[in-house]
């Protein structure tokens, strides 16, 4: 409906308060006319008794009569030197019902009698007393009928509520249209706008161009440019990742048969009598069959999300070796030294291969961060527990994670700490934590290094809650 859009009720408030304003005026407007008609009685019966007071005979009757018709009044009263005299008379129709000085007569009073006089249809004698013009006199008083005062007060408000309504609809109509172009018509363009990006985000020629003159406009136009720009990226970088997840996980399945074949020989290798093989032979095969796993978790994820962890109390300081073990055996010529100061018989309540693959994860990005500067550092895992659970932390010496990486942490393909670095391993992390009920915290990073913290809780949530 008209009267539930934005121009009708901007309309229909301009009218209410256009017509307030105009009876603020009209009260006083009222007051006003009523004096001025009364003192025109006064001037006009002062002139009537002049004529009388010119001549020494005795007027009329029907003379008399006219004079008084002529000055709309009953009786003429002069009060001079002292002496009241009654100059002019005729009979009074009913006694006097109230009786109204002009001459000390204050704003309000002169309202109050102006506004009873409307509301009082009824027709009475009343006394009324002036100062004659040019001083000719004392006081000058007279009495009248409130008939022809009444209609003539009613004529007048009349014509004022006419010429408001006419005020009011011209302003009105003004205003609607000057608000209908400024306002409403470009909020409605700026609607249009967004249910024509709506219906496809994801093309950017359905950006809107800011283009409103009106400043609060102009920044809501603009705010709602960059909301789509990042929105129509953001979806463009979703269906990218998407196309990305479906050539991983092809990847993946072609990769899990070529690593299956690699495990069998590993598995033959195992049986070599040469000592290094058989040293090297172990650890051959848990990598092997860690990435086979890797890849089924990757193809699995391309159906679903991450399997959940499969809980179990486990050793922590293995884990830890295992990893620091497979770093070191990765590139042997790096200057890195691997610190580990995890409690030997601490137990926690995790998935081992997930939190192998935190771990990893973890001190992997911090070798690759120290081997980057190109000098050498040092990496510290250590372990606590405490009443709510257990806490690694993963410290390196390399040089910190840099802006980008710090405001985007956690995010896959925008939180690469490095040139080249995808994101993904932070995010892959977090997320294998959060399986946990747990969470992965950045602590510090800087020039003097990086410090991450893993905590595990020991409460058990229950699957209700967990979805929450």
């Amino acid at each position: 409906m008209f009267l539930n859009s934005l121009s009708g009720r901007f309309l229909l408030l301009t009218v209410a308060f256009v017509m307030l304003a105009e009876v603020l005026i009209f009260v006083p407007s009222v007051a006003r006319f009523r004096e001025d008609f009364l003192l025109s009685r006064l001037e006009r019966a002062q002139i009537a008794s002049l004529a009388v007071l010119a001549t020494d005979e005795m007027l009329d009757v029907d003379l008399e009569k006219e004079l008084l018709e002529n000055a709309g009044v009953l009786n003429v009263v002069l009060r001079r030197d002292e002496i009241r005299q009654l100059v002019l008379s005729s009979p009074i129709p009913a006694p006097i019902n109230a009786t109204y000085d002009l001459r000390d007569a204050s704003g309000w009073e002169l309202i109050r009698d102006a506004i009873w006089r409307l509301i009082d249809p009824e027709s009475q004698v009343i006394r009324v007393i002036g100062e004659p013009v040019q001083q000719a006199g004392l006081l000058i008083e007279v009495t009248m009928t409130t008939d022809e005062l009444r209609r003539a007060i009613l004529e007048y408000g009349l014509r004022i509520l006419l010429l408001s309504a006419v005020i009011s609809a011209v302003t009105a109509l003004l205003l609607f249209l000057t608000v209908r172009g400024f306002l409403v018509a470009p909020i409605r363009h700026l609607v249009d706008v967004m249910q024509s990006y709506a219906a496809a985000p994801e093309d950017a020629r359905r950006i809107i161009a800011p283009e409103a003159r009106v400043r609060e406009l102009r920044e809501a136009e603009e705010a709602l440019q960059s909301m789509q720009t990042d929105l129509t990226g953001a979806l463009r970088q979703k269906e990218r990742l998407a196309q990305l997840g479906a050539a991983v996980a092809k990847i993946s399945h072609d990769l899990r048969n070529i690593l299956t074949t690699a495990q069998l020989f590993a598995d033959r290798m195992e049986g070599s009598a040469d000592p290094a093989v058989q040293r090297a032979a172990p650890k051959l095969v848990n990598s092997i069959s860690r990435a086979v796993s890797l890849c089924e978790s990757t193809l699995a994820f391309g159906r679903a999300d991450e399997p959940a962890p499969r809980l179990q109390h486990i050793q922590l300081a293995p884990i830890v070796y295992d990893v620091v073990e497979s770093e070191r055996l990765a590139v042997e010529t790096e200057d890195i030294s691997y610190g580990e100061n995890v409690p030997a018989g601490m137990f926690l309540r995790a998935d081992p291969e997930q939190l192998y693959r935190v771990l990893s994860n973890l001190v992997r990005n911090a070798r690759q961060a120290i081997v980057a500067t190109g000098q050498g550092g040092e990496i510290c895992i250590s372990a606590e527990e405490s009443d709510e659970g257990w806490t690694i932390t993963i410290a390196d010496t390399g040089p910190g994670l840099p802006p980008k990486a710090r405001e985007y942490l956690f995010q896959p393909f925008q939180g690469g700490a490095r040139k080249g670095g995808s994101g993904l391993g932070l995010a892959i992390s977090a997320d294998l934590v959060r399986g946990h009920g747990g969470r992965l915290d950045l602590i510090r990073t800087g020039p003097e290094g990086t410090t991450f913290a893993v905590f595990l809780p020991k409460a058990v949530v229950a699957a209700g809650e967990a979805a929450e």
